[in-house]
């Protein structure tokens, strides 16, 4: 079993970065775990003071993280940058172990949205995660209004998923998925 963590970088009730990422988890083959992570509102503002005491919230980003085979990250750009909420949570895992060489996926729900994603992508290489470019997508659902059934319905947008979640899971090092 490969297990993904998908993070989605949108706090929105309805975002369509979060609605990608179920989606995802709906058309996932079989062997392939994915869990959306849910605390990213629950962090507290990072602050290198609180590591020795590390809040709770931080210490489950943290397990989530150690859990996980990979990482798939879907995220707005605001400003021509990483929302301030990933960004802190990315902040979290600086001193940790758990991110290191830990393989990444970056989907992108607005192909307009290209100064973060490259930025997630310095920042990532930074870190000493792996950005595995070829399972890297842009889906255009920008003022489309779907939600994650539409997008798993979606014909074309379900080839392009699967075969970026194949690409990944090939590059984790797991070959045994079936659809």
């Amino acid at each position: 079993m490969v297990r993904i963590l998908a993070i989605s970088g949108s706090l929105r009730s309805v975002s369509s970065n979060t609605a990608l990422l179920q989606a995802t988890i709906a058309l996932a083959p079989a062997g392939v775990e994915i869990q959306l992570y849910g605390g990213l509102n629950d962090l507290p503002h990072f602050n290198p003071d609180l590591e020795p005491i590390e809040p709770a919230s931080v210490k489950d980003l943290r397990s989530q993280i150690a859990w996980a085979d990979g990482l798939l990250i879907c995220s707005p750009e605001y400003a021509h940058g990483v929302p301030g909420v990933l960004k802190n949570a990315l902040d979290w895992l600086v001193s940790g172990s758990e991110f290191v060489n830990k393989p990444i996926a970056l989907f992108n729900a607005s192909p307009r949205a290209t100064h973060a994603q490259a930025s997630l992508i310095e920042i990532m290489t930074t870190m000493s995660g792996r950005v595995i470019l070829e399972a890297c997508i842009d889906v255009p659902l920008l003022g489309r209004g779907l939600d994650a059934g539409a997008i798993a319905a979606d014909v074309e947008i379900a080839k392009d998923v699967q075969g970026a979640i194949d690409r990944f899971v090939k590059a984790i090092g797991y070959h045994h998925i079936t659809h």
